[in-house]
């Protein structure tokens, strides 16, 4: 099983970025997707999850309006596009795979958002 994330980095605020994250290994197609993130000194937190078929999403209240989950089952493949970043939105973000059996994740990207 491999979660690899990519697309994180430093932005200025106001900006924004697109993570990925490509899965293999498990049935990503049938598994709830999520993206969490951990800043330091603070407990991992989630971010946001989208269902199997892409039509059920929730988002954390702090970046509702903001952030958008989606994910490509032809490609295994989720996504998280972030506008309008602000410094607090600093922190590593993992993506996450539940296939109900089992939980997954990513070894993370860090995202810095500063001027």
């Amino acid at each position: 099983v491999q979660l690899a994330e990519s697309g994180g980095g430093l932005v200025q605020p106001g900006g924004s970025l697109r993570l990925s994250c490509a899965a293999s290994g498990f049935a990503f197609s049938s598994a709830v997707m999520s993206w969490y993130r951990q800043a330091p000194g603070k407990e991992r937190e989630l971010v946001a999850n989208i269902g199997s078929s892409g039509g059920n999403t929730n988002y954390a209240d702090s970046v509702k309006g903001r952030f958008t989950i989606s994910r490509d089952n032809a490609k295994d493949t989720v996504y998280l596009q972030m506008n309008s970043l602000k410094p607090e939105d600093t922190a590593v973000y993992y993506c996450n795979g539940y296939d109900w059996k089992y939980a997954y994740w990513g070894q993370g990207t860090q995202v810095t958002v500063s001027s």
